[in-house]
Formats: structure tokens, C-alpha cells, sequence
């Protein structure tokens, strides 16, 4: 029987700001439980308000590892505002730009799951500049422009371990179901193509590979 999250857990998932249908949350903590057994970090890019690193902080929390998560927190090109997948509420009056951090501890708080999230606030390719370590698994739902899911999958998929998961979300491959764009779905395929990774499972948009080789 595929891993699940307690309940809970799944009701602080669907009441959190966010995007991700429970089917794809649930499949994304699958990963989770399943690479949290490498005993290394499961890291995601794209925080946004929590809702799915909720998921990797208790399948990490299982495990005994960390849970990561990186965003600079002022939202992606979708998500600002006259795009439609901008939300008023995330504004910060006082500067007048989006500040998702605010909404992201408060969903943490809530769950429990504080001490088993480690919120990395800054731009991914910064980040990921000075990352050395290897990875468990590595959740690719950040900008969905070409330049930044590329630099994001540059950035992190090199430091997934032997073993370990790379997921992608947002993938769709017909044009006509896309909302924000294919370069995800780019990234997807350059992932396969690289040679360094096979595709274990597909839920809706989210795709979970296996990194079986070195060739990123």
C-alpha cells in the first residue's frame, strides 16, 4: 500500500495557500518516505505558502532527516499581480511586493513541523552555488519560465544522490493543458535524455525519476 500522510497532516495540506491537487501531493510524499531511507535531505524549490512542504517535513520527519525548502518568497512570474494565480493577501502593505515567507511559517506552525523544515530564503541558482551535499530527493515547482527551471534543474539536479528522486511538477506535454507554460515539461525531458535518470511514476503533472546515472 502506497505511504500516506496522517490525517492531520492531509488536512493541513488542503487548507494551506497553494496549487497542488491532493493526488499529486500524495504521490509527492510517496517520494518522500521513499527517499528519506537514503537518510540524506529532501530539498524542494518553490516554497510558495507550505502547502506541499508539509508533505517532505513529515515523510522527512519519518525518516529522521531535513526537510529544505528555497524561495526568495516574492512569487513567480504567475503570481504577481494582474497574472491569474496572484493572491492579494500575500502583499506586504508596507513594501508593496508579494512576501509569501509570512503565510509559509504560519502553515508550518499549524502542522507541527517547524523543527523539521529548514527554509533556505533566497534566489535557487544562489543557493544552489553553494550547496555541496547530496540530496535525497530534489522537488523541482519554481519559476516556470525557461531561464529559471532551467537554472533550477542545473542548479539541484546534480546533487541528487545514487538512488535518489528527482521530482518535477507542472509537466504537461500537450500545449492546450498547460497553465503557465512547458518549460517544466523541457526540463522533464532533458532530465531523461541526460541518461542520469529514469521515470518511475506519473501522477497528473508530477513526474518522479530515479537518478540510476552520472551523465547530468
Amino acid at each position: 500500500m502506497p505511504a500516506a500522510p496522517k490525517p492531520d497532516i492531509l488536512a493541513a495540506f488542503e487548507a494551506a495557500k497553494g496549487f497542488m491537487p491532493v493526488d499529486e501531493g500524495l504521490a509527492l510524499y510517496g517520494a518522500g518516505v521513499e527517499a528519506g531511507e537514503l537518510g540524506l535531505p529532501l530539498l524542494e524549490v518553490g516554497t510558495y505558502c507550505g502547502r506541499s512542504t508539509l508533505l517532505l517535513a513529515d515523510a522527512a520527519r519519518q525518516a529522521g532527516v531535513t526537510a529544505l525548502t528555497v524561495d526568495h518568497h516574492r512569487g513567480s512570474e504567475e503570481q504577481q499581480p494582474g497574472w491569474d494565480y496572484h493572491d492579494p493577501e500575500t502583499v506586504d502593505p508596507e513594501v508593496g511586493l508579494m512576501d509569501t515567507l509570512p503565510a509559509f511559517r504560519r502553515t508550518l506552525h499549524k502542522a507541527g513541523l517547524e523543527e523539521h523544515v529548514v527554509a533556505l530564503v533566497g534566489r535557487s541558482p544562489q543557493v544552489a552555488k553553494i550547496w555541496n551535499s547530496p540530496l535525497g530527493l530534489v522537488f523541482v515547482d519554481g519559476g516556470h519560465t525557461d531561464e529559471h527551471a532551467t537554472a533550477d534543474y542545473e542548479g539541484w539536479a546534480p546533487h541528487v544522490a545514487e538512488g535518489g528522486l528527482l521530482v518535477i511538477h507542472d509537466v504537461f506535454p500537450e500545449p492546450e493543458d498547460e497553465f503557465t507554460g512547458q518549460a517544466p515539461y523541457r526540463v522533464y525531458l532533458r532530465a531523461l535524455e541526460s541518461g542520469a535518470f529514469t521515470e518511475t511514476s506519473v501522477t497528473g503533472s508530477l513526474r518522479v525519476l530515479r537518478r540510476t546515472g552520472a551523465g547530468i
